[in-house]
Formats: C-alpha cells, sequence, structure tokens
C-alpha cells in the first residue's frame, strides 16, 4: 500500500491565505459617490437638502433589511414603514396634515430611495404616490380625517388597485364592477399587481359604474375598501425577479358590500385616474435617476479598486470610454429631472412632458445597469454589490406607471394631434 506522505502546512501569503491567488480584496461599491458632474444640484435649497440627507439616512438605516428581503423575496414591513416616522410618504402633496416638500425635495426623495433599494423607491410610489394621492385628491373631508395622517405615517398601509388580470395598458377598459343598492354599493371583479393589497390596510379601488338609469353608468369611480371586508380576498404574487422586497397582491373582489361613504366623491372619470398616473410618472423618472446613479457609481468605484493586468481598471482606455459614455447617459438624466421639478414649480408642467422623462430614463437606466453589471465581470452578479438588483428592478419600473409604448403613444398624440391608441 502506498503511504500518503504527511500534510505540509504552507506559510500563508501575503493576503493571509495560504492558496495562491485565492484572496480577493474587499470592494466597497455600493456607498454613494454623489456624482454631479453638471452641477445639476449645486444649487438645492437647504430646506431641499434637508429632506434629501434625511431620506438617506432612513434609507441606509433599513438597507440590509431591504437587501436580505430582496433575496428571500420577503416584505420587511416594519422597514418600509420607518420611511413614515421620517415623514417621506407625502410625495409633494399639499395638505395640512403633511409636511410640504417642493417638487425638487420629493424628486431628490424618490431618487435616494431608489438608489439604495428598489422595492424601497416603490414603497414609496404605491404608499405615497398612489394611495395617498388619491384620498388626498378625491377623498371626502371625513375619509380624509380619517385615513391622511395614518397613511402618511406608515400606521395604516394603502394600495391603488387599477390594473386587472385582463386590463393593464388599456386600463381605461377595466371591467371590475359597481354596483349601486339601496345601502350602498357592491364590486365584483379582479385586480392585478397590487402594491399592498394584501397588506391587511385599505385599497382605493377604481371600478365602473353598473348600474343602468343612473347619471354616472358606465363611469369610472374611486372606492375605499378595507381590506378586512368580506369578499375581499387576496393573494401575494409569487416568483417575482423584481421589486423582490416588496409585495404585489391578485385581488378577487366577490361581491364586496361597501356603504355609500366608501365612494370617494371627487372621482368621476378616468381622467382622474389618469390625474394621479401622470403625477406618479414624474416620481419613476426620479426612481430610474435613482437607480441609474447606483449603478454608474458602483462601476466607477469598482474600476478605482479591481486591478487586472497589472494595473487597475480605471486606467484601461476602454473602460474610461464606457464611464464617459455612461456619464453622457447619467446627467441626461439628472438635467430631464431637475428641468421637470424647475416646470412644475413654475406650473408649467404638462402630462406627457412627465411621460417623456418616464420614456426617456427608463430606458437610459435599463442601459446603464446592462453596461455597469458587465464591467463588474463576475461581481456583477453578485446580489451583496447592489448593481444586478438594480438591474432587474428597473425592468419593473420601465413598465409600471405606463409601458414605454402607452408613453409613446401619449406623447405621438401630444405631437401630431393623432390618437393611434386604437
Amino acid at each position: 500500500m502506498t503511504e500518503i506522505p504527511a500534510r505540509t502546512e504552507r506559510a500563508p501569503d501575503a493576503a493571509g491565505s495560504p492558496f495562491p491567488g485565492a484572496t480577493e480584496p474587499a470592494y466597497d461599491v455600493t456607498s454613494p459617490l454623489d456624482i454631479d458632474y453638471y452641477g445639476a444640484f449645486r444649487a438645492i435649497p437647504a430646506a431641499d437638502r434637508e429632506i434629501w440627507e434625511r431620506t438617506r439616512k432612513a434609507a441606509a438605516a433599513v438597507a440590509d433589511q431591504m437587501a436580505e428581503g430582496w433575496d428571500r423575496h420577503e416584505y420587511p414591513i416594519e422597514a418600509a414603514t420607518s420611511l413614515g416616522r421620517h415623514q417621506l410618504f407625502n410625495d409633494g402633496l399639499t395638505h395640512p396634515d403633511l409636511e410640504q416638500f417642493s417638487p425638487l425635495a420629493t424628486g431628490l426623495v424618490n431618487m435616494e430611495l431608489s438608489r439604495v433599494d428598489g422595492s424601497l423607491g416603490t414603497v414609496l410610489a404605491v404608499q405615497g404616490g398612489l394611495a395617498l394621492r388619491t384620498l388626498v385628491y378625491f377623498g371626502s373631508q371625513e375619509q380624509q380625517e380619517r385615513y391622511v395622517k395614518r397613511i402618511a405615517s406608515g400606521e395604516v398601509l394603502g394600495s391603488f388597485a387599477l390594473t386587472e388580470p385582463d386590463h393593464g395598458s388599456d386600463s381605461s377598459g377595466l371591467a371590475t364592477r359597481a354596483t349601486r343598492t339601496g345601502a350602498g354599493w357592491v364590486l365584483r371583479g379582479a385586480k392585478k399587481w397590487i402594491g399592498n393589497g394584501a397588506s391587511g390596510g385599505v385599497t382605493f379601488v377604481w371600478a365602473r359604474v353598473d348600474s343602468e338609469g343612473e347619471e354616472d353608468h358606465g363611469a369610472v369611480r374611486c372606492f375605499l375598501v378595507p381590506q378586512e371586508t368580506p369578499g375581499y380576498r387576496a393573494e401575494v404574487i409569487a416568483g417575482k425577479g423584481a421589486l423582490r422586497a416588496i409585495d404585489q397582491a391578485l385581488i378577487h373582489l366577490d361581491d364586496v358590500e361597501l356603504p355609500e361613504e366608501a365612494l370617494l366623491p371627487g372621482a368621476h372619470s378616468f381622467k382622474d385616474t389618469s390625474r394621479v398616473l401622470y403625477a406618479t410618472r414624474a416620481g419613476v423618472a426620479w426612481s430610474a435617476l435613482g437607480h441609474a446613479t447606483a449603478c454608474f457609481e458602483s462601476a466607477l468605484a469598482y474600476s478605482q479598486q479591481r486591478v487586472q493586468f497589472g494595473k487597475k481598471l480605471a486606467q484601461h482606455q476602454m473602460v474610461q470610454e464606457k464611464l464617459t459614455r455612461l456619464l453622457s447617459h447619467l446627467v441626461a438624466m439628472q438635467m430631464y429631472c431637475v428641468n421637470l421639478a424647475h416646470l412644475e414649480s413654475e406650473g408649467l408642467l404638462r402630462p406627457t412632458q412627465a411621460s417623456l422623462a418616464k420614456y426617456h430614463n427608463t430606458r437610459t437606466a435599463r442601459l446603464i445597469a446592462s453596461e455597469a453589471r458587465d464591467m463588474l465581470g463576475g461581481n456583477g452578479i453578485l446580489l451583496e454589490n447592489g448593481v444586478i438588483r438594480h438591474q432587474a428592478d428597473i425592468e419593473a419600473i420601465h413598465t409600471y406607471e405606463g409601458t414605454e409604448s402607452v408613453q409613446a403613444l401619449l406623447i405621438g398624440r401630444d405631437l401630431t394631434g393623432f390618437s393611434a391608441f386604437a
């Protein structure tokens, strides 16, 4: 029998590993670098900067929980609702019970939350941009007195139920029906992709009135539905490859009986629905900027730390050309967003301008994320480095609040005067 020689202990290399080439340095690619090449944010008012810094601290405090939630496909609700304690859910809304944010501050909150975590940015979009906005725009005084503070603080989670299994981009054709009864209303239908729809909070359900002979027969109205209402059944949608740290739900409304006071008196048509969506599209443009910023800054930081072929990646011509190209795209996104805020501040922002910002920025964010992922090489697919999560989450924001095609048709109609939706 051949005798196995005794194992020889080898001296570790300079990095402490006994295996040559086995030790890789730790890379810091998630810390903010605040790249602002054109000074887009140089003149931020002190009040807006304080809100930005408040957001950064609030997001950093829950970043690890959100990343773990993304990895496990679990919704860390406590982390999400903590934004309310920092008064970050108001999304620029004007109401006596809400801290007033300027359009610029509102955009910076969207940007910063998405820079840290895409699911966190979507929590804001759902809770503040959609649910709270619907309540403030269209709710009765009694509804607002009961729910504005509670939704803004995160005490009650809110959702916005418009999209249906068979009606996504053509949401104006929604099939959910609201029928009048002697005591109020009955809702019947289904909704899909509803953020916070299975959270135990409240849902603002958009439905078409089905009451022959009534003045609003066929009109689109909105109803405030507590999720514990009998007949409201919601299940969390599993198997998502993006926004894995916030739950979206499939909802069935099985003859849900509501009192008359569940109707939001200010919502009378699909134009009112569109008013909410137009406002949130500006937020999506800012969110895309946050994702793109995280990806670009990760690629830049990695190139300054990673050594290949005897020198740092940043010393290679090809890498510098790629970084320059990505920077040009990032600056364009920043300019879109800042000018969007200025137009809104001056009361000049048109809905299709918000659509163009969303169209441009989500497209461009996809490009930046893809290139940044490539620049990190194999390390680019590690969740701990963030880029692959941002790349996946960008796919979701590219779709929600109106797909690329819908935005193009809205802008095209504005440009040409012809509707090409049908």
